[in-house]
């Protein structure tokens, strides 16, 4: 969830893709990554250096880096759990791991996208006569962030192949149903795979501007567009018109709330920064269950580092990362839902959003076991 800083705006148009060349990744201090277009490096070289600060280039050549994110070799045209999937194949796998899977996984479509698409909701869990609790995860709220689909992919298929061997899981499925949305912002997803390869936003048209898209983590009644958020259509943090303007919030917003009684526990999967948040981003004021909620996420962090040894931070958004009114997060925590965090994943700004396919797999071990360790506590601590 970084926010890449674009100085102007230069590409190489090639077949309506967007592409990147002769351009460069800077970070400043530790905080703040720039993606600078090719015919603005001297100016912020001066500038930088005129100021006394220290940066360091993580990326000499961002459409390289593009290019090799596919660093696994050639792509199987079928859908793996070690690539990043076009939407196609993901629907066409969500489809066939439900109907596969009858016992554990059913599917349903909670709303069509700004454009159209389904939005594929799976739900993980053994079958039973009545309602059970439920943990509610989405995925790629914001679309260059591939990672995060590809944990929601992941972590479906390790519940259903654990099922039955692996007690955690097991006594997990038993007793709580996981919601599972792959893909949340699926237009801007699609637009990346397409067009534009660091397409944050929706793809709604605004009223009166040219500029596309919404940002749907600012799209939330939560703080609506007061701090860490954008009134102009042509900013990355556009809160949208008004709250729940683009129809993929308002989708999960409407489902969520129809489902209030049994959900207890909101996760909602991002990249980049190796961070677990959990409420507040539209406030400084720590939340009402904050001792309880950081206990959990330093726990569920532990856990993750304990694989290959990644280290994650954890604390409020506003304290942690930075303050961002609108976030889906603080919404579900307003509305009830005790147990709410954002993941932000690999890595620290290295690759940023363009970790390579080979982190996949590691990536996708480590965070199962955060979330186990919080679905876990969940179970134990039902409200």
């Amino acid at each position: 969830m970084k926010l890449l800083l674009f100085f102007g705006f230069v590409a190489v148009a090639l077949a309506e893709v967007t592409r990147f060349e002769g351009e460069d990744l800077v970070t400043i201090d530790i905080n703040v990554d720039i993606h600078v277009p090719a015919r603005y490096l001297d100016m912020m070289y001066t500038t930088l250096e005129q100021g006394g600060i220290v940066y360091e280039i993580l990326i000499d050549d961002f459409q390289s880096a593009v290019d090799g994110q596919a660093d696994s070799g050639a792509s199987p045209r079928a859908h793996s759990y070690t690539k990043y999937n076009t939407w196609s194949e993901i629907e066409a796998w969500a489809n066939t791991i439900a109907s596969s899977n009858p016992s554990l996984v059913s599917s349903q479509v909670i709303g069509n996208t700004y454009e159209g698409r389904s939005m594929i909701l799976l739900k993980v869990g053994k079958s039973s006569t009545s309602p059970k609790p439920a943990i509610f995860m989405d995925c790629g709220i914001h679309a260059r962030e591939w990672i995060s689909p590809a944990f929601c992919q992941w972590f479906v298929n390790e519940a259903v192949t654990t099922y039955g061997s692996d007690s955690a899981m097991t006594t997990l499925l038993n007793s709580m149903d996981v919601y599972v949305l792959p893909v949340f912002n699926i237009d801007g997803y699609v637009y990346t795979h397409t067009s534009d390869r660091m397409w944050r936003k929706t793809r709604s048209r605004n009223s009166g501007s040219s500029c596309i898209g919404t940002d749907p983590n600012r799209n939330f009644d939560a703080g609506w567009c007061t701090i860490g958020a954008s009134s102009n259509p042509c900013s990355e943090t556009f809160c949208g018109s008004t709250a729940e303007s683009e129809i993929e919030s308002k989708n999960v917003a409407n489902f969520i709330r129809d489902n209030k009684s049994t959900i207890k526990a909101y996760l909602t999967v991002h990249s980049y920064s190796q961070l677990l948040l959990f409420p507040y981003s539209y406030t400084f004021d720590l939340a009402a269950d904050h001792s309880e909620l950081l206990t959990v996420a330093k726990g569920a962090s532990a856990a993750l580092t304990s694989l290959h040894g990644t280290r994650y931070t954890s604390g409020p958004g506003a304290a942690t990362i930075y303050p961002a009114a609108g976030g889906s997060d603080d919404w579900a925590y307003d509305l009830g839902i005790k147990y709410s965090y954002t993941f932000e994943l690999r890595d620290t700004g290295y690759y940023g959003f363009l970790l390579p396919e080979s982190q996949i797999q590691p990536t996708c071990e480590e965070t199962m076991l955060a979330v186990n360790y919080i679905a876990a506590h969940v179970l134990k601590n039902l409200y």
